[in-house]
């Protein structure tokens, strides 16, 4: 599933195609997703000018000066592609802007959905009310994550893909921060001292400016919106390697946390 570095790694491809464009088609070539699309979509979209795009977690956000945003989320293999010469059976959206670029998004799976509301009411908006700081961004930092975390006797990596404690963090880099931080998956996470919370929030953010820096990582059917690969994966540190020797020295174990594999080095992050 694309996570936080694929969605910032898509955002940041569409934002020289479409912002300050005026979008000439809005079509949406199917009725639902994962969930329907919403019916005053091409309505509300067509004509406007995209004034925007961000991101919340693993949502991406298309603003434009009708007040309005478009809200996608790619699901476990949705891609935007760029100017395609013809459009495929998974091309479930299509977006052409005045100055004659197109935009598809494909969607195998339909796992991913579009989303769309006013762009005053997105605090509000039931995926993101809840949801924990952004990890890229200030307000996620060791007191504040140590206060989160206090009295809960659940592993610290399950408690680090709850989004509610941070948001948009997923398997891949949960592992590998955890083990640049010399920290055990499985240590109940209110034991973790302020000392590892102030190792572990850096390298959050180290390893997902790394991912961001090299496209994300090529799982499945992920390519940014320009077709490339993401090249992080060549990076792993523990993730996906179980057996192999860690920089340590050591052997990369796996086990399983709450249906997910988890990968760490023994030797490396201790509890």
């Amino acid at each position: 599933m694309p996570e936080l570095p694929e969605v910032e790694t898509t955002v940041r491809g569409l934002t020289p195609v479409l912002h300050g464009q005026r979008l000439t088609l809005v079509e949406p070539r199917r009725a639902d997703l994962r969930k329907a699309i919403p019916v005053d979509l091409r309505q509300r979209m067509q004509g406007a000018v995209v004034t925007g795009l961000g991101r919340r977690a693993k949502y991406g956000m298309i603003d434009t000066d009708r007040g309005d945003t478009m809200i996608f989320h790619l699901g476990m293999s949705g891609r935007w592609r760029v100017d395609p010469a013809d459009l495929l059976v998974h091309d479930h959206l299509l977006i052409e802007t005045a100055v004659g670029r197109r935009l598809a998004l494909n969607d195998p799976r339909r796992f991913g959905f579009l989303d769309l509301l006013p762009t005053a009411e997105l605090p509000a908006y039931a995926a993101f009310a809840a949801m924990g700081p952004e990890p890229l961004g200030d307000d996620l930092t060791a007191a504040g994550l140590m206060r989160a975390l206090e009295g809960r006797s659940a592993p610290i990596k399950a408690m680090l893909l709850d989004q509610r404690i941070v948001a948009g963090l997923g398997n891949i880099y949960v592992c590998e921060a955890l083990h640049m931080a010399g920290i055990a998956p499985s240590r109940a996470a209110g034991q973790i001292s302020l000392g590892r919370l102030e190792r572990l929030v850096p390298a959050i953010r180290t390893v997902l400016l790394a991912a961001i820096e090299a496209g994300g990582s090529t799982l499945r059917d992920f390519a940014a919106p320009d077709g490339e690969l993401g090249y992080f994966s060549k990076q792993f540190l523990v993730y996906g390697r179980e057996g192999e020797a860690c920089a340590c020295g050591g052997p990369v174990h796996r086990q399983t946390q709450a249906g997910r594999s988890t990968f760490w080095c023994p030797r490396c992050q201790r509890n």
